[in-house]
């Protein structure tokens, strides 16, 4: 079921630093993803799948420790991840792609594949610290403004599997650097100026500006489970290289499933997976964005 409206999604990205589009798949397919996504989740709280996000720790690298618990699952993609394929069939998916195209203004020739994970209900309460994701909070407005100036060239999103009320973002900031109120802000300020709480109902998915101002205030007592992906365009490889590569997804992408996907949409997601390896191999070491 493809998306009903196209036309203003751009300007509501370029304008806010994210757009939310209603309820992009058919209920059949909702269904199955949720039946999929719960019992992944189910095997990451047991310990049974070791790619997970801890709780405590908000950027990789993250390790299994069953005393914190996870708020997160990584690499639905990954051939070894039961239920793979429906994730993989999601991630290349017109109802995703379509849109993607429109807020990159591009099309197939300039799409990567980049990253696909699970954020999940915490086993304890649990924040996000106010940051950016490639843009470390000691810049000063002036290196701001430098990273900020260049084409985002990735589009980043959460597609809510259940409601899910999680993100917290301040709308504009993307475009500019951080105010003097921002900047004296604590690192977990319950309440900066104009800041907006992302509302997502079941099958709705937000785009956003990875460089945006936002946090994550994820409550341990609500269910959530949240598709996180991104898909990159073959224009940023220099700037996306450490973003997409310190989660480790080079060791398995060469063995992604593409079985189950429509022939055109396999065509696609070859291509996507041969930018994304080209890119890795031009990147070399690649390090981690942010600390903590």
């Amino acid at each position: 079921m493809p998306a009903q409206k196209t036309s203003s999604y751009l300007a509501d990205l370029e304008r806010d630093g994210f757009v939310v589009v209603k309820s992009i798949v058919s209920p059949e397919k909702l269904a199955t993803l949720r039946e999929a996504a719960t019992k992944v989740e189910a095997m990451a709280r047991k310990g049974e799948w070791p790619h997970i996000r801890t709780v405590g720790k908000q950027f990789p690298p993250w390790q299994w420790e069953p005393e914190k618990g996870i708020w997160g699952v990584q690499h639905m993609m990954n051939p070894d991840l039961p239920g793979h394929e429906i994730f993989t069939e999601l991630y290349f998916s017109e109802e995703v792609l379509s849109i993607v195209k429109e807020l990159l203004q591009c099309e197939d020739e300039q799409l990567v594949m980049e990253l696909f994970n699970m954020l999940v209900r915490p086993d304890g309460d649990f924040e996000l610290r106010w940051h950016r994701d490639d843009i470390p909070a000691e810049a000063t407005p002036e290196e701001e403004m430098e990273r900020l100036g260049h084409p985002g060239f990735h589009a980043q999103y959460n597609f809510a599997l259940w409601e899910d009320e999680s993100l917290v973002l301040v709308p504009g900031s993307h475009a500019r650097a951080r105010t003097d109120a921002e900047r004296a802000a604590g690192t977990f300020e319950p309440v900066l100026p104009d800041q907006l709480v992302v509302k997502l109902e079941a099958g709705d998915i937000a785009f956003y500006n990875n460089n945006i101002l936002h946090r994550g205030v994820y409550d341990s007592k609500k269910d959530r489970v949240t598709l996180h992906g991104s898909v990159g365009h073959s224009g940023g490889s220099n700037l996306r290289a450490r973003n997409v590569l310190q989660h480790g997804i080079g060791k398995w992408v060469d063995q992604v499933d593409f079985s189950k996907l429509k022939p055109e949409e396999r065509a696609r997601a070859e291509a996507m997976r041969a930018r994304l390896v080209k890119m890795g191999s031009d990147a070399g070491d690649v390090g981690y964005s942010l600390q903590g």
